[in-house]
């Protein structure tokens, strides 16, 4: 029906037999909180009566702005923001029921074929769940897929989803007409209701009628994703509404404007209202020493210099008499050398000569056997040697994983000079990385996905994986390595467009073209990087309105933007019988890793700080705000000690997991990953090394005050503030 605002709302109970009743409201009575009622029977003799009212806006909400800056002038106001409480009243028997409220997305025909004109598909957006059709057509990796029709729920294909809210970094689920050509709509919610945890989803039925719905408490449907090939059956939690017992539940809906991008200024003003707990366990530099330990005493093996990529925090088991650990190293991305880097910059910073003698010693058996091609290997495995990478195509090398190794080794490269330190080997494996890859690239500056380690033929060229190496082409000019920026540039231009698509795609190796958090902070590197590069050839006034420093500024501000969106901005709740409730596990400012891998994961700390640079830039704290609460977050669970939840000291776990997905919500992977540990102390000493910039660096819970709810924990962070800090610095490289 339609509401004041021009909303299209509805209300749907879903009785004890899986029957839907749509609440038939009367008319809207006018006033200051206009509310209309209507009664429906969900069950035989158990009417209900429905009241559907729209409160005045909260003062506050819904008048923000995402600010411009000198360079990118201009602002994005926050979409109008309408508060709808909805309240259930038995009139009769109990009875046990769901309750949906349903926003309606105007602008689309619903007389169109759905399945004729995919370009004209809706387009969903649920934060770090959802992107668009989110699985790409023909992709082998198994997860949820939109698609319009019958569907396949046995292959996880649907035109209707619905799921549990903390599968979301954010309760809200987002919606576009025709693509992104029409207006949209959202509507969000909390994790919690008065009838329970939530749910939220989106469906386009036979008709071709849009819509998204938040769900009290939560379904998932067609059926359940557990994080493989195989779907568990739909889920569907009731709530009990008796006689005299009315419950309410609110929640926001908001009318979007066509462009995809409007979901920045939603999700910004949803983080700003939320209020945190400190939660960091152990100050940045105590950070930074235990994570340098945990890669020296666990993961580093000198036989023959290598990080090992995981290792188990239980060191009494084997499998079948070999050590649990994984006996391999990538090059870069889950080991190698981004990781060696931080250990290298650490030892150097605090005099710890075994820390710099290890990661060299890694460092050197990376470039000492280079690819037949030119470029670095995949992966290094016990007993195989190097070989290629995690992809079924023979002898492919994943452009990620090879640009994320060359942008740290030249970053290292440039550490060891002002180390006074010299490595020809180094700069010999940079050389050939860089030249391979920039050869290779297409006319529209596509870098490839999938290169052939012996050939160098690129085997594929779907996806935007090729983007990490933006960053590396840069910094290696920069470092006087040779003159890769026409290559940076036009690659830059090329994946502009999955910038503009609002799909970005194709970094990590195991999940092959799936959206997911990486694919982001590569992007974040890459354009903070080419605005460096702008400013730096135009010299004063480079950063101008309408220059190529600015164009380059602005696509780094959406890129962080899109980033963010797999950023939980609450805290999640965990059973206080689980580990993760136990210890009382703050989630906000954690990343979920991809709809793929339903997980929190650290790896956004790569990026932290392009994060602060690009505050700098910008002249607005937000997204150094956002990267210092990550820092924040991922301070938890370093294991401080011998036997700190069942780990050893310096361990750090890939997965917690925030939501039922591979394991029960509230259970901890127990394995410590290379990759882990590196990135934490790579952030902690980007972070130490800008806190002249930034004295707030470091203090735990500096990011935000208060709390929503408190916990009993078994841990309390080490240090507390509840000033959140806004300097910035624009250096980024340690």
């Amino acid at each position: 029906m339609s509401a004041p605002g021009g909303l299209d709302l509805a209300v749907v109970l879903v009785g004890p037999d899986g029957a839907e009743h749509r609440v038939p409201f009367g008319p809207f009575a006018p006033g200051p909180e206009p509310s209309a009622v209507g009664v429906v029977e969900p069950a035989p003799g158990a009417p209900v009566r429905v009241r559907l009212a729209l409160p005045p806006p909260a003062a506050g909400l819904g008048s923000a702005a995402v600010p411009g800056s000198a360079a990118v002038p201009g602002s994005v106001a926050v979409p109008e923001r309408r508060d709808v409480v909805v309240t259930a009243e038995a009139l009769g028997a109990p009875v046990d029921i769901n309750l949906r409220v349903e926003a309606g997305l105007a602008g689309r025909d619903p007389g169109q074929d759905p399945g004729r004109d995919p370009g004209r598909d809706p387009w969903w957006l649920i934060p770090g769940l959802f992107y668009g059709e989110n699985r790409p057509a023909g992709s082998p990796r198994p997860f949820p897929r939109f698609a319009p029709g019958p569907g396949d729920p046995a292959a996880l294909v649907s035109s209707a989803w619905s799921f549990r809210s903390d599968r979301a970094a954010t309760p809200i689920v987002f919606a576009w007409s025709d693509a992104g050509a029409g207006a949209g709509v959202a509507l969000e919610t909390e994790e919690l209701s008065p009838m329970g945890p939530t749910g939220l989803g989106f469906a386009l039925d036979d008709a071709g009628r849009a819509s998204v719905h938040v769900v009290f408490p939560y379904l998932e449907a067609p059926v359940t994703y557990y994080g493989d090939a195989t779907p568990r059956p739909p889920l569907t939690r009731r709530h009990r509404l008796g006689p005299g017992k009315p419950v309410e539940v609110r929640l926001a809906a908001y009318g979007l404007p066509a462009d995809r991008h409007a979901y920045a200024p939603v999700l910004r003003e949803i983080w700003q209202s939320g209020r945190r707990r400190e939660n960091a366990w152990v100050s940045v530099e105590d950070a930074a020493e235990l994570t340098a330990h945990g890669l020296l005493r666990w993961h580093y093996d000198p036989d023959p210099g290598v990080l090992l990529e995981t290792v188990g925090f239980d060191r009494g088991i084997d499998v079948d008499g070999a050590p649990v650990d994984r006996q391999a190293m990538h090059v870069g991305w889950v080991s190698g050398i981004p990781w060696a880097y931080a250990l290298l910059v650490h030892g150097r910073r605090v005099g710890n000569q075994a820390a710099v003698a290890a990661a060299c010693r890694v460092i050197d058996f990376c470039c000492a056997d280079l690819s037949p091609s030119g470029t670095f290997w995949g992966v290094w495995y016990r007993g195989r040697g190097w070989c290629q990478s995690w992809t079924p195509i023979p002898d492919g090398l994943h452009a990620r994983t090879l640009g994320e190794a060359t942008h740290f080794l030249v970053r290292a490269i440039v550490a060891e000079r002002a180390a006074g330190c010299a490595h020809p080997g180094w700069e010999a494996a940079a050389r050939s990385n860089l030249d391979a890859v920039a050869a290779r690239r297409r006319a529209d500056g596509n870098l490839g996905a999938i290169h052939h380690a012996r050939t160098g033929e690129v085997l594929l060229w779907a996806g935007a994986g090729g983007m990490a190496w933006i960053a590396a082409f840069v910094e290696a000019s920069a470092a006087g390595l040779g003159d890769y920026l026409a290559a940076a540039r036009a690659a830059g231009d090329y994946y502009a467009a999955f910038l503009d698509a609002e799909y970005l795609n194709g970094a990590p190796e195991d999940t092959d073209l799936a959206p997911t958090s990486e694919d982001g902070f590569a992007a974040v590197m890459a354009y903070l990087a080419l605005h460096d590069a702008e400013r730096a050839a135009g010299g004063a006034g480079a950063a101008g309105a309408g220059s190529a420093a600015a164009r380059r500024l602005d696509q780094a501000r959406r890129a962080a933007d899109w980033m963010l969106t797999f950023r939980y901005t609450y805290d999640v709740a965990f059973d206080p019988r689980t580990l993760l409730g136990r210890y009382g596990l703050a989630t906000r400012g954690g990343d979920q890793a991809s709809p793929s891998n339903q997980h929190l994961a650290a790896y956004g700390l790569i990026c932290t700080a392009e994060m602060l640079a690009l505050s700098a830039a910008l002249g607005d704290p937000y997204y150094a705000d956002r990267a210092l609460e990550t820092l924040d977050c991922f301070r938890q669970f370093i294991a401080r000690f011998d036997g700190d939840f069942n780990a050893y000291r310096g361990m750090v776990s890939e997965r917690h997991y925030q939501t039922e997905c591979f394991q029960p919500k509230g259970m901890l992977l127990t394995l410590s990953h290379a990759w882990c540990v590196g990135v934490v102390l790579l952030a902690c000493e980007q972070a130490i090394a800008r806190r002249p910039q930034n004295p707030l660096i470091g203090q735990a819970g500096a990011s935000a005050a208060g709390s929503r709810g408190s916990s009993t924990t078994l841990m309390q962070p080490s240090v507390g503030s509840s000033t959140r800090g806004s300097g910035t610095s624009s250096i980024r490289t340690s």
